[in-house]
């Protein structure tokens, strides 16, 4: 067996990547199995240049803020703001303090000087402004869809004013109080205002929809896109506001659910511009069930990979990554008997393994379940095999120092 599994593994590389697929994929996922990782990264962006020389893909997304991440591609395809502003201020869940993502964004920068629009390289958050702490206030994507309609629609066909919005909106500090993550009790979002916002807000995407012909004549697909952007977050915040003021047993479920469902969302609308490459923790990528533990609960929901998979079929593709060992946070050599443990014995420091192949290697043989031993690090579930395109293992991640 040892033979054959050696036979499944290939030198990571764009090429060894497309080789497991049918064809070009729209989406192709590469996941993770921890965040923060930059020997992660830094193999993430490896792929993106060769994905980008070699197979025409133009669009890199990441598991943050849709919203935040308008201002990293402003920067790479124009040139606006500066590096530093762009990684303090364009990225989520603190990841523009990673070295890795920081060398993405110059990449791209660079790689974009004095190109046309057309050969660029473009950066996308898919992932709703949530953070673990709060969501976002609605006010942003809500006044921004309005101001979009208003300039190009007749004013009597808008459902409220700039000023109705305001009044409902309130003061953002009513909708990112942090204790409302924990106690429904102290959220906003089943408050008279906030039911009256999603009905607005709904007002406005149908106005939207409706008035297509008229807004790609009257202005760009660009603005288009970017107003869908608006609308689509806007309606996702006040749902998941909605639910954030739910005491039933099931809010966390929910909540965890619609986060993917809104990237879900993004993704599919990224896909109709041309191929993309998004980059996210396995779970958020996986055609399986997905589940945290949180606290004394364990919510499961469908990942937004699970439901771009269903919409696409054979055009999304999901690669996972497994690793050996991450010593700098006590996960040391895996155990011989897990999914780990096999590919650890591989004489490669990292490959590309044909989950196909590997599942016909393995037979009947089921490896254990590894335990990990941090809670930041998710081992790969040798059940999810079937449902994977192929693995990406690293057999050693190192701290940088």
């Amino acid at each position: 067996m040892a033979t054959d599994i050696k036979d499944t593994a290939h030198a990571v590389d764009a090429a060894a990547v497309m080789r497991l697929l049918p064809a070009r994929p729209r989406v192709l996922a590469l996941g993770e199995p921890t965040h923060g990782e930059d020997t992660l990264l830094d193999l993430r962006n490896e792929l993106f240049r060769q994905l980008v020389e070699e197979e025409g893909y133009r669009t890199i997304t990441i598991e943050s803020d849709c919203m935040a991440g308008l201002a990293v591609d402003e920067y790479v395809t124009s040139g606006t703001g500066t590096l530093d502003e762009v990684m303090e201020h364009g990225f989520s869940h603190d990841w523009g303090a990673f070295a890795g993502n920081r060398e993405l964004v110059r990449w791209m920068r660079a790689h974009n000087d004095g190109r046309p629009a057309s050969e660029q390289v473009r950066f996308a958050g898919f992932d709703g402004p949530l953070e673990i702490t709060h969501a976002a206030s609605p006010r942003q994507t809500l006044t921004a869809l309005h101001g979009y309609l208003a300039a190009r629609v007749d004013a009597d066909l808008l459902p409220c004013t700039a000023e109705t919005l305001d009044r409902l909106l309130g003061a953002d500090d009513r909708w990112t109080e942090p204790a409302a993550m924990m106690d429904p009790s102290r959220s906003v979002g089943q408050s008279d205002g906030a039911g009256r916002l999603r009905l607005l807000a709904d007002d406005l995407v149908a106005l939207l929809d409706a008035h297509t012909p008229h807004l790609i004549t009257a202005g760009s697909r660009e603005d288009l896109d970017r107003a869908r952007l608006y609308g689509r977050t806007a309606v996702g915040l006040l749902r998941y506001h909605h639910w954030m003021a739910d005491p039933s047993p099931a809010r966390l479920t929910r909540l965890v659910g619609l986060r993917d469902q809104m990237m879900a969302q993004n993704l599919l609308a990224l896909a109709e511009r041309g191929p993309v490459l998004v980059h996210a923790h396995n779970s958020h990528l996986q055609r399986e069930k997905s589940s945290m533990r949180m606290g004394p609960m364990r919510p499961e929901w469908w990942s937004a990979g699970a439901l771009v998979s269903e919409a696409l079929g054979e055009e999304y593709a999901f690669v996972a990554t497994a690793l050996g060992t991450i010593r700098h946070q006590g996960v040391d050599t895996p155990p011989p008997d897990t999914f780990e443990g096999l590919l650890y014995a591989l004489p490669e420091d990292r490959c590309v393994i044909d989950a196909g192949r590997l599942a016909t290697a393995l037979g009947d043989t089921t490896p254990s379940p590894r335990v990990s031993p941090w809670f930041g690090y998710a081992p790969f579930d040798p059940a999810h095999l079937a449902g994977s395109d192929g693995i990406v293992f690293v057999k050693d991640v190192s701290q940088v120092q």
